[in-house]
Order: structure tokens, then sequence, then C-alpha cells
């Protein structure tokens, strides 16, 4: 059984994760912008992207393990490295290497990218806070509760002189 479907679910795998990349990099801008409705469409659009790759994954799964059961090997150890391993042609040895690589390359890229999202936006909503609290009045200055008087102490000095 060739390994042709895997590569190519992996291919589309991959497009799948530039596609992502794409989107993360279009949210960052927005994040950057304040555009809050550009960036609820987009969510839309990442969303949607997401359940392809769902989809794309479970197919690659089910064609890794069909594989794997075709050449007498157990499914539970299904990664590339196990279908390696046990490739006979050369060539389908390096497209799927090639396409691995690729992926990874991109999921990382695609990691990075999210990981500076998150730390715009958790930014974003400090300045926010910090701004509500900024025109917020605080608890402590309103006029109820007790007052704090100052007590005025007269000091008396050894002469009572008065001019």
């Amino acid at each position: 059984m060739s390994v042709k479907p895997i590569i190519q679910s992996l291919g589309k795998l991959l497009e799948i994760h530039k596609g992502l990349l794409a989107i993360s990099e279009q949210k960052t801008e927005l994040v950057k912008a304040g555009t809050i409705d550009k960036l609820q469409q987009l969510l839309v659009k990442e969303r949607k992207q997401i359940r392809l790759l769902e989809q794309m994954e479970g197919k690659r799964q089910q064609e890794v393990e069909e594989w794997l059961t075709a050449q007498g090997l157990p499914t539970k150890d299904a990664t590339i490295t196990t279908i390696l391993e046990h490739l006979e042609n050369e060539t389908e040895k390096v497209e799927i290497t090639n396409v691995s690589e690729q992926l990874t390359n991109y999921i990382m890229k695609l990691k990075q990218q999210e990981s500076l999202n998150q730390t715009l936006i958790n930014q974003s909503l400090e300045f926010v806070q910090l701004s509500l609290d900024l025109l917020n009045p605080s608890i402590s200055n309103l006029n109820y509760g007790k007052q704090k008087q100052e007590k005025k102490s007269y000091n008396r000095s050894i002469f009572d002189s008065q001019v």
C-alpha cells in the first residue's frame, strides 16, 4: 500500500496551517490597530479553518491507521518515524520527510505568532483595566464612613508667656 494518501493529507494540513498563520498575522495587526469589529470577523474565519483542520487531521489519522494495519504494524505507534522505518520507496520517504518538516516549521511559526497575539491582548486588557481604574473613583474617596480627623495637639512650652 502506498503512502501517497498520507502525503496528500499532510500537504493539505500544511496548506491549512499556512492559512491559519496568515490569519494569525492579520489578528496581530488588528489587535495593534484596535479594530474589534474586523477582529471578530477574522475570528469567524479562523474558527472555520480550525474546523477544517480538525476534519483533515481525523482523515490523516485514519489513513495512517489503514497504512499501519496493511503493513501489519500496531496502530498505537502512529508516528512519522514509524512510517519512515517501514517505508521502502525512497522517493516517498523524501516526500513525507519534506512535507512533515515543513508542517512542523509552520506549526512552530503559528505557535510563536499566537503567543505574540496573546501577549498583545493581555497588554490591551491591562491598559483597559488601568483606564477604568483611573476613571472610577476609589471607594476610600467617597464621603461614606468614618472621617479621619487630624488630632490637634497644643504644645505648651515651659514658659507661658504672652506678648
